[in-house]
C-alpha cells in the first residue's frame, strides 16, 4: 500500500513531534510546518495527499492559510484542527473548502481515520 503524504501544520512543536511519530508508524509520510507561511511554501514545492491544519496560529491564521492552499491546489483535502469551537470561523473554513474539522485534543485514531477518509477522496478525484 502506498503511503499517504501528509502535511501537518501547527505552531505547537510538541504536537508536531508526537503526531509525526504516531503517523510514521502507520505508513504515513509526514512533513511538518510550524506556520501558515511555511505550509504554503511546502505545498508550492511538494505534493501532498492531505493537510491537517491548526486553525489558531500566530501570523497567518488557519483560515488565511486554507485560502492560500486552496488557491494553489483546489482539490487538496484540508482537515482543520481547533482547540476553540468558534462556529462562525469553522463555518467559514468549511465554506472555503475544508474537508472537515476536529476539536483538539484529538485522539490519534480519530485523526488517522479522518486522514484516511480525506486521502481516499483525494485519490478518487485524481483518478
Amino acid at each position: 500500500m502506498k503511503s499517504i503524504r501528509l502535511l501537518l501544520v501547527d505552531d505547537e512543536k510538541d504536537f508536531l513531534t508526537s503526531y509525526s511519530r504516531r503517523f510514521l508508524r502507520r505508513n504515513v509520510d509526514v512533513c511538518t510546518a510550524a506556520s501558515g507561511r511555511e505550509a504554503v511554501e511546502k505545498i508550492e514545492s511538494a505534493e501532498f495527499d492531505v493537510v491537517v491544519l491548526d486553525f489558531l496560529m500566530p501570523g497567518m491564521n488557519g483560515l488565511e492559510t486554507l485560502r492560500r492552499i486552496k488557491g494553489l491546489v483546489p482539490d487538496l483535502p484540508v482537515i482543520i484542527l481547533t482547540g476553540h469551537a468558534n462556529p462562525e470561523a469553522l463555518c467559514l473554513g468549511m465554506e472555503c473548502g475544508a474537508f472537515d474539522y476536529l476539536l483538539k485534543p484529538v485522539g490519534t485514531n480519530e485523526l488517522y481515520f479522518k486522514i484516511l477518509d480525506a486521502a481516499g477522496m483525494h485519490h478518487r478525484t485524481q483518478g
